[in-house]
C-alpha cells in the first residue's frame, strides 16, 4: 500500500454520459434521426428498426430530457464538485442525415449553450465525437463505414465542431469503444453486419476507414486548435487465462490482442504485425488508397481513454458472450457480481492502467467506470446506495495505486453520475447514477431529480482529492 492519501494536483474528477443515451429532444430544432434513435432496447440485446415505427416505445427518444434540464444538472454537477464532464456531441444535430453541406446552426447553438453552462460552472466540457450516433441516413445509403464515404462526412463533422468549440472543449475523442467493431457493428460502426463468413471482412474493412477518418480528424485538430488534444477510446474490460493451462494462457492473450489492435493502430500508427497472421488465416483483403498509411502514421492519437467495468476469465473451448461492459467468457470464482451480472473486480483496473501505460506510454483517461444496480427508495424518502459507494471507493484506490505504479493517468470519469437509459438493456432501472431520475422502463415518471446517499460521498472525494477514500 502506498503512504500517499492524494490524487496529483491537476488530475480531472468528474462523470460521463452519452448524447443518445441523457438528451431526449430526438426529433427537436432540426435534429435527424441517428441509430441509436432506431434501437428499441439496448444495443446488444434490442432491436434495430431500419425506421422509426410510431407505435413502439424508444427509450432515447425522451431518455431524461437532458437537452432540456441541462443547467439543472449541471448545478448539481458543480455541487459534487466535477472539474470535467464528458458528454458527446450526437451528430445528427449538426448534420441530420450526416451528409450534407451546411450543418444545422440550431444544434450548433445548443452545444454552444451547453459547454457555455458548464464553464460558467467551473467545469470542463470533454467531447466523444462519435458515441453510438451515426446518421441512420448514412447506413441506409451508404452502407456505415463499410463505405470509405463516410470519411469525407466524417471530416467535415470534425472540422465544423473543431472550428466551433476549440476555445471551450480541450479534450476530444473520435469514435466511443472503437474496438466495438467485433461484438456490436451497428452501435460501433453504424454497419448492419451479421455473423456469417465474410463477417470479419467487413468488420476490418470498416475499422480501417475509422482508423483513416480518426488521422483525418488529428491531423484537422492539429490545424484548427493546435493547444487541444485528441484522443481514442476504446471498451479494455479484461480478460485473464482461466487455468495455468497454456491453452488458457495464450487464448487469453490472443483474445486480448483483438482489442488493442485499435488501439495499437491509432497510437503507434501502423498495423501490428500479428494481425498479418489474422488476416491471412480468415483471408482478409482489406483494401486501402495511396496514402492511407502515411496518414495513419503521421495522426495518430495523444492520450487513450477507455472504460473499465470487470474483467472475465478465458477457458479454452468454452463460447464467450458481449455485454457492454466488456466480454464474458467463464467464471471467476473470486469475484462477486453485480445485481446484472457483471463480475466486480477493482484490482482489475489497476492491472489494466498499468497494462496499457506499459505498452503506450502515453497519458490514459479513465471515462467510463461504474455499478448499474436496481436502486429502491426506502420508507425515508431517500436512497441509500453504500454499495456503490463501496464499488466506486474500491475501484479509485486501485486507480490511485496505478497512479503510485508510474501511470499517467489524467483522470476519471464516473460513468452515469445521473441516471439514464441503459446502453446494453434500454433500461432506467438499471441506475448508475449518484443523482435519481424518476422514470421507469415503460417511460412513466416525473422526471424529477434526487440525490443519493452517494452524491455527498462523491463529492467529499473530490473536495479532498481522494483522500476521503482512506477515511
Amino acid at each position: 500500500m502506498n503512504t500517499s492519501r492524494t490524487f496529483p494536483k491537476d488530475f480531472l474528477w468528474g462523470g460521463a454520459i452519452a448524447a443518445n443515451q441523457a438528451e431526449g429532444a430526438w426529433n427537436v430544432d432540426g435534429k435527424g434521426v441517428s441509430i441509436a434513435d432506431v434501437v428499441r432496447g439496448g444495443i446488444i440485446s434490442g432491436v434495430a428498426d431500419k425506421e422509426i415505427d410510431s407505435n413502439k416505445y424508444y427509450a432515447s427518444h425522451e431518455a431524461i430530457d437532458f437537452y432540456h434540464k441541462y443547467k439543472q444538472d449541471i448545478a448539481l454537477f458543480k455541487e459534487m464538485g466535477f472539474t470535467l464532464f464528458r458528454t458527446s456531441i450526437n451528430w445528427t444535430r449538426i448534420f441530420p442525415n450526416g451528409d450534407e453541406k451546411e450543418p444545422n446552426e440550431a444544434g450548433l447553438v445548443f452545444y454552444d449553450n451547453l459547454f457555455d453552462e458548464l464553464i460558467k460552472n467551473g467545469i470542463m466540457p470533454m467531447v466523444t465525437i462519435s458515441h453510438y450516433e451515426t446518421p441512420i441516413h448514412l447506413v441506409n445509403e451508404y452502407g456505415g463505414w463499410e463505405s470509405r464515404k463516410l470519411i469525407d462526412f466524417f471530416s467535415r463533422y470534425c472540422e465544423v465542431i473543431f472550428k466551433r468549440y476549440k476555445d471551450k472543449v480541450k479534450y476530444w475523442m473520435t469514435f466511443n469503444e472503437v474496438n466495438n467493431m467485433h461484438k456490436i457493428p451497428f452501435a460501433a460502426g453504424a454497419c448492419r453486419i451479421e455473423d456469417g463468413p465474410n463477417k470479419l471482412q467487413r468488420v476490418y474493412q470498416a475499422s480501417h476507414h475509422m482508423f483513416v477518418a480518426n488521422a483525418m480528424a488529428v491531423k484537422l485538430a492539429k490545424k484548427i486548435m493546435p493547444e487541444n488534444e485528441v484522443g481514442c477510446m476504446l471498451s479494455l474490460s479484461a480478460f485473464y487465462p482461466n487455468t495455468c493451462h497454456p491453452d488458457d494462457v495464450f487464448g487469453a492473450y490472443e483474445y486480448r490482442r483483438r482489442s488493442l489492435f485499435f488501439s495499437d493502430v491509432m497510437l503507434r500508427g501502423k498495423y501490428p504485425s500479428y494481425i498479418n497472421r489474422i488476416l491471412k488465416e480468415y483471408k482478409i483483403k482489406i483494401e486501402k488508397e495511396e496514402n492511407d498509411e502515411e496518414l495513419i502514421k503521421d495522426h495518430t492519437c495523444s492520450f487513450l481513454a477507455f472504460s473499465y467495468y470487470l474483467t472475465s476469465t478465458y477457458k479454452a473451448g468454452t463460447p464467450i458472450f458481449e455485454s457492454t461492459g466488456g466480454s464474458m467468457g467463464y467464471e471467476n470464482p473470486y469475484l462477486i457480481i453485480s445485481d446484472f451480472g457483471w463480475p466486480i473486480d477493482p484490482k482489475g483496473l489497476r492491472y489494466v492502467c498499468n497494462e496499457l501505460y506499459d505498452r503506450y506510454q502515453k497519458p490514459l483517461f479513465v471515462v467510463e467506470n461504474g455499478l448499474g444496480a436496481k436502486d429502491t427508495i426506502s420508507e425515508d424518502g431517500k436512497i441509500h446506495d453504500n454499495y456503490r459507494i463501496e464499488y466506486v471507493k474500491k475501484h479509485l484506490i486501485e486507480l490511485h495505486e496505478a497512479i503510485e505504479d508510474g501511470c499517467e493517468i489524467l483522470g476519471y470519469t464516473y460513468w452515469g453520475p445521473i441516471d439514464i437509459v441503459s446502453a446494453g438493456t434500454g433500461q432506467m432501472q438499471k441506475r448508475y447514477g449518484f443523482i435519481y431520475v424518476d422514470k421507469d422502463d415503460e417511460g412513466k415518471g416525473t422526471l424529477e431529480r434526487m440525490k443519493k446517499d452517494s452524491f455527498d460521498w462523491y463529492k467529499k472525494v473530490i473536495e479532498s482529492n481522494g483522500e476521503e477514500l482512506y477515511s
